[in-house]
């Protein structure tokens, strides 16, 4: 199981997971797959902000990267 911090980017979580654009699609972001997205609003956006935006509930988008062998760990 990899741990990476809660604060990471979602382009960054896309380099530590490949199927990271799949996870988010099937949860909501069909936006993550246009071509370019990944590059601009994902390297600002986070996995809960994106959440809180998007009004997915974080604990099970949690959840779908746990399937995948990714834990979040709360930065402070």
């Amino acid at each position: 199981m990899k741990v990476l911090k809660d604060s990471i980017s979602i382009y960054q979580l896309s380099k530590e997971c490949p199927q990271t654009k799949d996870i988010m699609k099937n949860l909501g972001f069909e936006d993550i797959v246009k071509p370019g997205m990944l590059q601009t609003a994902g390297r600002f956006m986070t996995l809960k902000k994106g959440c809180e935006f998007k009004k997915v509930d974080y604990t099970i988008a949690k959840s779908a990267f746990n399937e995948v062998g990714i834990d979040f760990e709360e930065e402070n």
